[in-house]
């Protein structure tokens, strides 16, 4: 990554400020020494078997497809590794058959570097496959080829590729670790919002409720990242004799993130409707319990990422509140503004519910008829 990607950019007056933060680069670094060993060793890896494995007398290419194939993605599934290792590979041996077929001059270069990108295109609709089969393919066909005859390249760049899934496998970034970061984040964040709101509420305060709407909207960030690290440690739990044992944890953590999707979702909507709702001036006490309900109850679904069995004193907590979502309980049900709060939090609840592990066709049977 970039200086330039890693600064924070604020807007100050119209004007765009650019921010490096020394906490942000230490964390960083902190998370960047386990895929670095990772990288680092994998190379030399990828290094040592075509050169003193296969005499090959400089297998670049063994240690840049292994260097390119890993890198500080986020997405470390073994797919996506397989798929950027096959490009390059599928580059370099496109370039040595060119080079083979037509040689070198003027024209072999582009003719060759357009037949690699259509080609690309034609067989994946992934812009990384396509880039690292055609960087690969211009760089063979611009350096001297090396002793040993055509396709020794090939033979480097595949090393790399098999090398990189094989210590993806054997020496994994600690991924499970990585999903429960961004787990953390994602449930600080919509608990974090859930406070602000019930605080709006409970001081009739529209600016609070306006920030807490803009707070709210950061969620979908956050739950990408979820997303993607947890994808990335279920696909590697697969192949990883080290993770193996950890694959029901991660499939529930999954249900988790798919329920808590939805459950961010509908907050939004609700915290929008909360922000108009109040500037009328009317204190809402009831409105302030039902959110201050949902908030416990979600402090105890993120303790159930780690500790399974909390999932099931979420359940609890959350079918006691869904059964108290009905306007008439609250003599509102003519007052259609303020109902229709009520109304927007029971599929919150069934999303939390799901996320606890309740079936949906279960959690909407606790709803109360209206």
């Amino acid at each position: 990554m970039s200086f330039l990607e890693t600064q924070s950019i604020n807007k100050v007056n119209g004007k765009t400020k650019l921010h490096w933060s020394l906490k942000e680069s230490g964390q960083r670094l902190i998370e960047s020494i386990v895929p670095s060993l990772q990288i680092t060793i994998a190379a030399t890896a990828a290094y040592f078997i075509a050169h003193l494995g296969l005499g090959h007398p400089i297998p670049f290419l063994a240690v840049t497809v292994t260097i390119t194939s890993l890198g500080f993605s986020r997405d470390a599934r073994p797919r996506r590794i397989a798929q950027t290792a096959l490009g390059m590979v599928s580059g370099i041996a496109i370039s040595e058959l060119w080079l083979l077929a037509f040689g070198q001059g003027l024209w072999q270069l582009p003719s060759l570097l357009l037949v690699v990108l259509l080609a690309s295109r034609f067989v994946t609709g992934s812009a990384a496959f396509t880039l690292a089969a055609a960087t690969q393919s211009a760089l063979v066909y611009l350096t001297v080829a090396p002793p040993g005859g055509p396709f020794m390249r090939s033979i480097d760049g595949a090393i790399g590729g098999l090398v990189a899934l094989a210590v993806t496998a054997l020496i994994p970034r600690d991924p499970r670790g990585i999903a429960n970061k961004d787990a953390t984040k994602l449930f600080d964040l919509f608990l974090d919002s859930l406070g602000a709101i019930k605080l709006a509420l409970k001081n009739v305060d529209v600016k609070s409720a306006d920030a807490t709407l803009l707070r709210v909207r950061r969620t979908q960030p956050l739950m990408d990242n979820w997303r993607l690290s947890l994808d990335s440690a279920i696909a590697i739990s697969k192949i990883s004799p080290f993770l193996r044992k950890y694959q029901d944890e991660l499939k529930g953590q999954y249900r988790i993130m798919k329920g808590m999707d939805l459950a961010t979702r509908n907050l939004r909507v609700i915290v929008r409707r909360i922000d108009y709702l109040l500037r009328d001036g009317v204190a809402r006490p009831h409105l302030v319990d039902l959110i201050d309900q949902i908030e416990a109850a979600a402090i105890v679904l993120k303790q159930g990422i780690e500790d399974p069995e909390r999932q099931h004193d979420a359940i609890e907590l959350l079918v006691d509140l869904i059964h108290q979502l009905d306007p008439k309980k609250f003599g509102i049900a003519d007052q259609l503004r303020e109902a229709s709060v009520i109304l927007l939090l029971r599929p919150l609840v069934i999303d939390l519910l799901c996320a606890a592990g309740m079936p949906e066709e279960d959690a909407r049977a606790e709803l109360p008829a209206i």
